[in-house]
């Protein structure tokens, strides 16, 4: 149960070693090469990824796991992050529904179809680490071997891989067909995924059995959101205490001069 969004504390901000922090999900080719390219040439940055403590000084990434594996590969020794804990009260787990765009309908359950250990089913299978609800109205359940989490998951990275590198991929919240179809005028198909528990995503962690990109949603009360930090102060070569004495100054200052304001309700927003 996410807490009551009238009374949430400011925002818990911390440089972290960017090799602390442990991705629970594949990065996301489609958006992590343009992404390499703008934080490059990026004065500020501005949306600090989600961790939770995992102990032992680790995190693992709740959301942003395209901007942690930019910073890293572009050789930032450090990231800018909020840190919220799963028993905090502040978080909700949820999924994305994946829309299939841009291709056709048979192809994608002729790939399907092709990769080995995977079965398809009927609509209602319970069973289902993933369901199919085409445009046409047709719908099928994908089976795999998923006897634990690591294999539960290297199925899924499959099957959505199989439409990832051929297709349009987008992620919405929303499950209703028939809204989507408005909204994705190329869309093919809609896929969804059976919910996850914070301890499988802290295992997938941990134990590098990676979800594929865009299923998990982690849903923040009190998110930090464009900020605006400077990047140079995360590139230089200073100690942590360092760059964390400095992040607490530039946070007062924020607060002092009235930069930072909470909205407790649900927004839409259309400038990302």
């Amino acid at each position: 149960m996410i807490a009551n969004p009238h009374n949430v504390p400011p925002p818990d901000l911390r440089i972290v070693d960017i090799h602390a922090v442990l991705p629970h999900e594949s990065s996301d080719i489609q958006r992590s090469g343009p992404l390499i390219a703008r934080l490059q040439e990026a004065e500020f940055f501005t949306n600090p990824p989600l961790v939770a403590p995992a102990g032992d000084g680790k995190f693992v990434l709740m959301d942003g796991s395209n901007r942690h594996a930019s910073l890293k590969a572009l050789g930032f020794p450090h990231i800018l992050v909020q840190v919220v804990a799963y028993n905090s009260g502040l978080v909700e787990l949820g999924l994305w529904q994946h829309i299939v765009a841009d291709w056709d309908a048979q192809s994608l359950r002729r790939e399907l179809e092709n990769l080995p250990g995977i079965g398809i089913s009927d609509c209602q299978d319970a069973a289902a680490i993933a369901s199919f609800d085409l445009r046409d109205g047709d719908c099928f359940g994908i089976r795999a071997p998923a006897d634990s989490l690591r294999e539960r998951n290297a199925a899924l990275r499959a099957v959505v891989e199989a439409y990832h590198s051929r297709a349009t991929l987008y992620r919405s919240p929303l499950t209703d067909a028939k809204q989507l179809w408005t909204l994705f005028p190329t869309g093919v198909a809609l896929v969804t995924f059976p919910i996850y528990q914070p301890q499988e995503i802290i295992a997938a962690a941990l134990d590098h059995a990676y979800l594929p990109p865009g299923v998990s949603r982690h849903i923040i009360q009190g998110r930090a959101l464009n900020l605006r930090y400077p990047m140079q102060r995360l590139r230089v070569d200073q100690p942590l205490q360092s760059k964390n004495r400095q992040l607490a100054g530039w946070l007062q200052a924020q607060f002092a001069q009235r930069a930072a304001r909470y909205y407790a309700e649900a927004t839409y927003q259309f400038d990302e």
